[in-house]
């Protein structure tokens, strides 16, 4: 490292920039024949064109054409090699220690089965996208009420909307998606009761979803409560009913071994991979450690550096389930007329990733180094502890959807050109990528890792503050996106299938 360029392995062909490099400027032996923006690429070596491109000491791209030192590395030189290959399989790294002073329980709400939970919420769930609005007009005249009552162990109430239910299959994929994931938040730990309002002629029904929920839940559908208006004003008395009910939910100390994580990454830049996704993979490795579990999703987002995952994979029949997951992918982008390289976003291309390739190496930074111990359907709960990979998208409101269906309990998010997403009922965190965002964001942002960089700051420290931040809000900490009223519109299921 220099005061110009970051280098991250003796292999590699490309520097970043951590400044701005106006053409003519020399850093570290090398002239820049181009204005190279920050945390850009800038070639330390001329490249025919053809050539493999590396970063990270593993191929993120091919020369497209010919590449001269000091010359800027991006989209207009780079392209994806012909059989997308990136990294390969080496041998795992191992977790790092654990602190000795690392906390081992949070502060949970124990409901009466024994689940454990880190919010407690009302949720108004709705069967179809026909009653999303009767839905957030009952939490719009009930939401004020039922956020004072925070001081007794109530967190508030929310809409659980989307936009579907009806015009499709009653079987298949799209329908066992949808079942999941609805059926996930209904049941999550963070909802102490539910109030399911359906239309009344739906495919989704709101008979045979009831029969699929196990915690307290009053139904009913706006046909037969005879219209809008009195829809609205049944389900107002059912949530301050629900929320009475849930009043005097101490916190009580819970091992960590009973949290599930999960890991995602959105707005991402050239920062990601240097701070916030390793320092994430470190509180994500004390996690698993203590017997917790992080969930790692966002499918084409590992494209090209699976082979790493696959290597930590506990046997043989996860490894096997990964890769069979990558393989549908291709051929699932193959059918719409597409490739994987076309998931990085313009904001993503700005802040310096150049290809898929480039961007899944520091995706996967998120999962740490611990052993990959199961590979999950989208919103399917993990039946094993540890790290566990959910099949997702990468679009940041689908995959965290899929992740608090299947049950976990906060959400750290990771972000180098800024986000504001927010999941209740479950918490988001968001990490920022570079001290320029976080000034810039800082209303949005709950932690700044930038430090790893950009002041020298040891990973592992930076790691370790991430996971007691988290311990913390775990706890009831709010994050700044529940400060902010932020989540009430992100629940946004996978849908796969025809629209009919």
């Amino acid at each position: 490292m220099t005061a110009r360029l970051l280098r991250l392995s003796h292999h590699d062909d490309v520097a970043i920039a951590l400044d701005p490099l106006p053409a003519g400027t020399t850093a570290d032996g090398v002239v820049a024949r181009d204005d190279v923006p920050r945390g850009h690429k800038i070639a330390l070596r001329d490249l025919p064109a053809g050539a493999s491109v590396h970063k990270y000491g593993h191929v993120i791209g091919v020369a497209t054409r010919a590449v001269r030192a000091g010359d800027h590395v991006h989209v207009h030189n780079v392209g994806m090699p012909p059989h997308g290959s990136g990294a390969t399989a080496a041998t795992p790294a191992q977790p790092p220690p654990l602190p000795p002073d690392l906390p081992r329980t949070f502060d949970g709400v124990v409901r009466p089965d024994g689940r454990v939970a880190t919010r407690n919420y009302v949720a108004v769930l709705t069967t179809v996208n026909c009653s999303a609005t009767v839905a957030k007009l009952i939490v719009r005249r009930t939401e004020d009420a039922v956020a004072a009552m925070h001081p007794e162990g109530v967190d508030g109430v929310v809409a659980l909307t989307h936009g579907s239910g009806c015009g499709m299959a009653g079987s298949g994929p799209g329908w066992d998606i949808l079942r999941r994931t609805l059926t996930g938040y209904a049941r999550h730990p963070n909802v102490g009761g539910v109030v399911l309002v359906g239309l009344g002629c739906e495919v989704n029904a709101l008979a045979s979803l009831v029969e699929e929920i196990d915690v307290p839940v009053s139904a009913f559908t706006i046909q037969d409560a005879g219209g809008t208006a009195a829809a609205v004003n049944r389900g107002v008395e059912l949530v301050h009913e629900m929320a009475g009910s849930l009043r005097g939910g101490a916190r009580v100390p819970v091992g960590v071994e009973r949290l599930v994580l999960g890991l995602q990454c959105g707005g991402s830049d050239a920062w990601s991979a240097l701070t916030a996704n390793p320092a994430l993979g470190v509180a994500s490795d004390h996690l698993v450690a203590l017997g917790g579990t992080s969930l790692l999703g966002e499918t084409p987002e590992i494209y090209g550096a699976e082979q790493m995952l696959a290597a930590r994979a506990v046997d043989d029949g996860v490894r096997r389930r990964l890769l069979e997951r990558i393989a549908w992918w291709e051929r699932y982008t193959a059918s719409q007329g597409t490739t994987l390289d076309g998931n990085p976003s313009p904001g993503n291309k700005d802040g310096g990733i150049t290809t898929i390739l480039e961007k899944s190496l520091g995706a996967v930074a998120k999962g740490g180094h611990s052993p990959l111990a199961e590979v999950v359907d989208y919103a399917a709960a993990p039946t094993r502890r540890g790290l566990v990979f959910m099949d997702t998208p990468g679009y940041d409101p689908v995959s965290a959807t899929g992740m608090v269906a299947g049950g976990a309990h906060l959400i750290a998010f990771t972000t180098g050109r800024g986000s504001a997403f927010g999941s209740r009922p479950v918490p988001t965190v968001k990490l920022a990528t570079n001290s320029e965002l976080a000034r810039r964001m800082s209303g949005d942002i709950d932690l700044d890792c930038s430090g790893v960089v950009e002041t020298g700051r040891p990973l592992a420290e930076v790691g370790a503050e991430v996971y007691r931040h988290l311990i913390a809000v775990a706890s009831g900490r709010r994050s700044v996106s529940e400060e902010l009223g932020v989540g009430g519109e992100e629940l946004v299921p996978w849908q796969v299938g025809a629209v009919l």
